[in-house]
């Protein structure tokens, strides 16, 4: 449960029934909260000369007005900062009226240096851009290069979608309570949170009970335990067989990662689908990954037919013609045996022109289907969808897992996985080195490896997401995509230290 992700407006609910469950009143889940962001003060900036404390006129102002009272009584050399004055008989009044500092205006304030600031104008609230003296403030902070402190979340940041609205705090420290909203998750929010601690404020596990959470941090806490067992008895085809279709002769080495990707990952048995003017180069580099001549839909049904795999993967340079096309719908329209699809790159290009031939066919498949496109293959198959600015990345992937049928990964810095069921999940672990050639061809074999395995797709395409960003941040500098398929037994290792097989 603690991978579960609240929107701002889900938030206040829980805000909301913890209060009405007791024991804390609104007033007391505040001081619990000022309480929790002055110990970390103390404890993370002990050597500051100062801080300077920003309240704005709502609840994360009255968390400001505590975090200032209690810093004050410990001695700490507080100035507090303040124009409009809280809601009459709101807690933020009475968090103003306990505080014995005096506030100063806003106007007045001037960065420091060996100074922290304390962020605490809007936090998650914030429904419009700051405008006026606050951004002055906000631009005055980022020009002296002091260290900030947020409360909640960066003001000028939007808990929704985790984009600035206007001017944005730039934090190094950002305490939430909780849970994490997308925009502490979702880039560039998760920048520009800094390091991000989530603090305990007294509300109770059970005020989740009545929510429909649809909205996790990925994380092996959400997969783990369906990660397929290998049985004693276990024998290759039992593990899963993946087929990963080839491109041309001049075009093999992403499904080679594809199919690297699928066997590290678990699949017992794989095979290379290849056109006739490939067959030679595929066959120079393959050893326990099998090769099977596929250069038209004919041949990719005998195929199936005869060897029965139980997922496959198209799209890493298979081209964006015919046979790309007619390789998907042919995969799609099995009705046994398969039990997974994973279109990516080429498979997705190659119905920019029709995306509801794709659609249709997936929506109408009992064949699990799933879609890896980055940013720009997106943008192909969803246009309308990239090109609306109020979406969060969350809010796009669950519209096209929705439209499409599909389970979405929305690849990035910040990956989505969404399901047409509206789950979704913000990947967190990605590695800066992915960004090389073939890194999304390993992740699809990954993908692929589970679906054959059995795990059901929401998962399996989170686990691949979560297992391919590890495999990534373990390596680290120096990563090229081969390497990624080597790193997954040390991940695996890791992740299961009690199986030893």
């Amino acid at each position: 449960m603690r991978m579960v992700v609240l929107t701002p407006e889900e938030m206040g609910n829980v805000d909301r029934a913890a209060i009405t469950a007791g024991p804390h009143d609104g007033y007391g889940l505040m001081r619990n909260a000022g309480a929790a962001v002055a110990d970390l003060i103390l404890e993370r900036f002990s050597g500051a000369a100062g801080v300077a404390v920003l309240c704005g006129p709502g609840n994360n102002g009255g968390d400001g007005y505590v975090i200032a009272r209690l810093l004050a009584e410990r001695g700490v050399n507080v100035r507090l900062f303040a124009d409009a004055a809280p809601q009459e008989d709101s807690d933020a009044a009475r968090a103003r009226e306990d505080c014995f500092v005096t506030p100063e205006a806003l106007a007045d304030f001037r960065p420091e240096t060996g100074w922290l600031v304390l962020d605490a104008l809007y936090g998650a609230g914030l429904s419009k851009p700051i405008a006026g003296i606050e951004a002055e403030l906000i631009e005055r902070v980022a020009a002296a290069g002091v260290p900030v402190v947020a409360v909640d979340l960066p003001s000028g940041l939007s808990g929704l979608t985790g984009k600035p609205l206007g001017s944005c705090f730039d934090a190094d420290l950002t305490v939430t309570f909780f849970r994490k909203k997308p925009g502490h998750l979702l880039m560039p929010g998760r920048r520009l949170c800094g390091e991000l601690v989530v603090a305990d404020i007294g509300i109770a596990e059970t005020a989740l009970a009545s929510m429909d959470i649809a909205l996790w941090e990925n994380g092996p806490a959400l997969w783990r335990d369906g990660v397929p067992a290998v049985e004693i008895d276990a024998h290759k085809y039992v593990r899963g067989h993946v087929a990963v279709v080839s491109g041309g002769g001049a075009s093999t080495g992403a499904a080679r990662l594809a199919a690297r990707g699928a066997a590290r990952a678990g699949a017992g048995a794989v095979t290379v689908l290849s056109p006739a003017n490939a067959l030679s180069v595929n066959a120079m580099h393959l050893t326990s990954i099998m090769l099977r001549k596929a250069e038209a839909v004919d041949e990719l049904i005998a195929f199936l037919d005869e060897r029965k795999p139980t997922a496959a993967v198209l799209g890493p340079a298979a081209g964006t013609g015919e046979r790309t096309r007619s390789f998907a719908l042919g995969f799609l329209e099995r009705n046994e045996g398969l039990k997974g699809l994973v279109l990516d790159a080429d498979a997705i290009t190659a119905f920019a022109d029709a995306p509801d031939t794709l659609f249709e066919a997936v929506r109408s498949s009992v064949i699990a289907t799933v879609l890896t496109p980055h940013d720009g293959e997106f943008a192909r198959l969803f246009g309308d969808l990239a090109a609306d600015a109020s979406m969060s990345k969350v809010e796009r992937a669950r519209a096209a897992a929705e439209r499409s049928g599909a389970v979405i990964i929305l690849k990035g810095a910040d990956t989505v996985v969404a399901c047409p069921d509206g789950r979704a999940a913000i990947n967190t672990n990605g590695s800066r080195f992915l960004a090389t050639a073939g890194s999304g061809d390993v992740l699809c074999g990954i993908v692929a490896s589970h679906l054959a395995q059995g795990m059901p797709v929401f998962e399996a395409a989170s686990a691949g997401v979560w297992l391919h960003a590890e495999a990534g941040g373990m390596f680290g500098r120096g990563l090229i995509a081969e390497d990624l398929p080597e790193m997954l037994p040390h991940v695996f290792q890791a992740l299961f230290p009690d199986d030893m097989g």
